[in-house]
């Protein structure tokens, strides 16, 4: 049994991939089993607790990482957990005019989360999988990437203030269109049988809670978009990607509660992070200019981590009155 354990997969023993999945797994039965077995609201000191207990929780990962596999992993790591964590952050944005837009009642948020983020951690796990797969074949690709960061921090740029109009979704409206969709909330339910208006029959209708679980995953796919080439262009080792972007993404739900009042305070923390796409993307071409293997982890991590702090310091500083920054009163 111990010669299995030991066994290497994707470049880490299977115990630690075993390990990892364990907490994990705890974790999501403490947050539904336990802490959020009833439908409930959750206020705003304890989605503070529970954020800071996530981030600590990864904080407390990264050092058994530094630890065990070495500082330059344990950097790596710590870099890719600021930056998932910074598109978590943005992420809030989208996800507060889903529920807007659906009119969810903070009652079932929690569960509508608790579900999506089940569906993120199979999604990045099969999109890491398949990256890591492509670049150990193809080492190329990361230059890919590197452009493609590059582009999107530059269109995030130009294009931070452009509105996500939910309503001309392609998805939503192709599912209002072929499928039974109820406008009207049902409880927790994401599907309840009503009279079918036509033929009076009893079938099955979509509740707005289902759409809104829907329109999540797919915000999350396009994030996983800049996300997985983000922390591949940091390292890529599968381990350290996969770690630090679920264990940036499960403290998402206590995040959501705590910012999801204040997100217009947030606006700069956008164009912060497009500069950290941009510079993540930059720097695999910097480095072959320079005649590196690759710009030192710590260079990495202390830019990432000055980027984004001066992105939430500043827009913290601007609304501090509580006025609405220019182009947000709309958001």
């Amino acid at each position: 049994m111990l010669e299995v354990l030991l066994i290497s997969w994707l470049g880490k023993p299977l115990w630690m991939w075993l390990a990892f999945l364990g907490v994990v797994v705890s974790l999501l039965v403490l947050d539904l089993g336990v802490l959020h077995r009833k439908n409930r609201e959750i206020g705003v000191r304890e989605s503070l607790l529970m954020s800071a207990f996530y981030i600590a929780l990864g904080l407390l990962f990264g050092a058994f990482v530094w630890w065990y596999l070495g500082p330059e992993p344990g950097l790596n790591y710590l870099t890719g957990f600021a930056v998932e964590k910074a598109l978590a952050m943005d992420n809030v944005f989208v996800i507060a005019m889903i529920f807007g837009f659906f009119a969810v009642p903070r009652l079932y948020q929690h569960r509508v989360l608790f579900w999506g983020i089940l569906g993120v951690l199979v999604l990045r796990a099969l999109m890491i999988g398949f990256g890591a797969a492509v670049i150990s074949q193809f080492s190329w690709v990361l230059y890919i990437f590197a452009l493609f960061l590059i582009g999107t921090g530059v269109k995030m740029l130009v294009f931070s203030d452009k509105e996500y109009d939910i309503a001309q979704n392609p998805v939503l409206r192709f599912m209002r269109t072929r499928f039974n969709v109820t406008d009207e909330h049902h409880g927790e339910r994401f599907f309840v049988k009503k009279p079918h208006p036509a033929s009076g029959r009893l079938v099955w209708f979509m509740t707005p809670l289902f759409l809104a679980l829907v329109l999540i995953e797919i915000a999350d796919v396009v994030f996983a978009v800049d996300s997985v080439p983000a922390i591949f262009a940091i390292t890529t080792d599968p381990f350290i990607v996969y770690t630090s972007n679920i264990f940036a993404i499960l403290g998402l739900r206590a995040l959501y509660f705590a910012l999801a009042a204040m997100v217009h305070r947030f606006h700069y923390l956008k164009l912060a992070l497009a500069v950290v796409l941009i510079f993540i993307g930059s720097k695999i071409f910097l480095a072959d200019l320079l005649g590196l293997d690759k710009i030192p982890p710590a260079i990495s991590l202390g830019a990432t981590f000055g980027i984004l702090t001066a992105g939430v310091v500043w827009s913290l500083w601007k609304t501090r009155n509580g006025e609405e920054i220019p182009g947000q009163a709309a958001r």
